[in-house]
């Protein structure tokens, strides 16, 4: 539990608006999940989904006290729907996550990671309805969701369902989830729809797989050995403007983002949020500020104090022989 308050810690320490309780597929027809696809699989024995999405809230209410954060309570997609159970049983499964949610009274509601749009609206209308705002996003890429429906078609009927802000997570690095929003929001100005945007990016770079349907997950590298790919601070300042200008106003990050992440998106728009810092901004001085010295010493660093000079960097792997991407992916 510890570890868990200090996670939470971390992140709010860094600058973010939004603590998430951590209940990613903590549904009961997940945590009893067994076969091939789970083997050795008891969590369902220990613990239920009442249970774990009610100690999830309680730590992050605890770590948040009277700070400047909301608290957001996520649900995901489930086994029910990939076993065809049909649409009452997932929103069974749903509820059971919601209820916790009400009790713990979170600020919002998150369905994320969903790959079918269609099981993203049962999960909106599980949300609506119950005096929250609805948050929704998708795991998909330019080619659409795992049924081919497209991003823009995707994004219409999540907001026709009832989501407040729309928007992606997951599976595509930075690139490519603002190519895909850029395609959500095109489709969505057409319809006369105005829901908030929304996106949270892996923080590894994946080009290779922009085209595809399961993303960073046909990497040869996943999942542990994508740390050469993974982001700068500096390059997470420029995604955070390029998604700010597109009109994006929930901005955040998923599998690779760390605290040094958050904390760049927290100061790359500290203007535009009225000079709000994290604390740990109080002892960082942002694109390599701290770096400036006239100590003799330390010359070899003049220089490096710099937007500048960080923007124009272009980071090596330090591997000789290994290959920038993995190019035979592009042909995918």
């Amino acid at each position: 539990m510890f570890i868990v308050k200090q996670l939470h810690r971390e992140f709010m320490r860094a600058g973010a608006d939004v603590l998430q309780a951590f209940t990613f597929y903590a549904t009961d027809d997940r945590l009893s999940l067994s076969g091939p696809d789970a083997p050795g699989n008891e969590t369902g024995k220990s613990i239920t989904c009442k249970e774990l999405n009610d100690q999830a809230c309680a730590i992050v209410k605890e770590v948040v006290g009277d700070g400047d954060v909301l608290i957001c309570g996520g649900l995901s997609n489930t086994p029910s729907y990939a076993q065809g159970k049909g649409k009452a049983a997932v929103q069974q499964e749903f509820s059971k996550q919601v209820d916790s949610f009400m009790e713990q009274d979170v600020d919002f509601l998150l369905a994320e990671f969903f790959g079918y749009v269609e099981e993203a609206e049962w999960a909106i209308e599980a949300l609506k309805g119950k005096g929250k705002p609805v948050a929704c996003t998708l795991r998909i890429g330019p080619t659409g969701d795992d049924s081919g429906v497209s991003p823009g078609e995707c994004a219409v009927r999540m907001a026709k369902a009832g989501a407040d802000v729309v928007g992606l997570n997951c599976r595509f690095d930075v690139n490519t989830c603002l190519k895909t929003i850029k395609m959500m929001k095109n489709a969505l100005e057409k319809e006369g729809l105005s829901p908030y945007l929304m996106v949270q990016p892996n923080g590894y770079l994946s080009p290779e797989t922009e085209q595809t349907k399961n993303g960073w997950g046909i990497l040869p590298e996943f999942p542990f050995a994508l740390e050469p790919r993974q982001m700068t601070r500096f390059e997470v300042n420029h995604f955070v403007r390029a998604a700010f200008d597109l009109g994006v106003r929930y901005i955040g990050g998923c599998c690779g983002f760390e605290p040094h992440h958050i904390r760049a998106i927290s100061e790359e728009l500290s203007p535009e949020r009225g000079g709000k810092l994290g604390e740990a901004s109080k002892k960082h001085r942002p694109w390599g500020g701290a770096m400036k010295s006239d100590q003799s010493e330390r010359a070899f660093m003049n220089g490096r104090d710099t937007r500048e000079y960080w923007e124009s960097v272009k980071p090596a792997l330090g591997r000789p022989g290994f290959p920038d991407v993995q190019a035979k992916l592009f042909r995918q």
